[in-house]
């Protein structure tokens, strides 16, 4: 069965920053690229950053550009993303996401909270 575990939100004033964790089981980790998604009240989940299992090249939403910072040790089946200068519209329940075989499996999500 397959299992992400988001860790690490927080509540945090503006500027401040919080490292998220996803951990993964039941799944061959190294062969899937991990991704960071999230969903702030009365809004549609989007997407923010994501990893390849390739060569661990990340992508990053406009948003969060020059913010966040994704990484994936593979050893500890371990996705990362370091968030600094954060904002208040950067609330949300960041939740991480493995896509296998057309099918989506995502963490049970951790909640940011970023005050002015």
């Amino acid at each position: 069965e397959v299992q992400l575990q988001a860790s690490g939100g927080g509540s945090v004033q503006a500027g401040g920053s919080l490292r998220l964790s996803c951990a993964a089981s039941g799944l061959s980790f190294d062969d899937h690229a991990i991704g960071w998604f999230r969903q702030a009240p009365g809004k549609e989940r989007e997407g923010v950053s994501c990893i390849s299992s390739v060569d661990g090249s990340p992508y990053y939403a406009d948003a969060v550009k020059g913010r966040f910072t994704i990484s994936r040790d593979n050893a500890k089946k371990t996705v990362h993303l370091q968030i600094n200068s954060l904002k208040p519209e950067d609330t949300a329940v960041y939740y991480c996401n493995a896509r296998i075989r057309r099918v989506d499996y995502w963490g049970q999500g951790t909640q940011v909270t970023v005050s002015s």
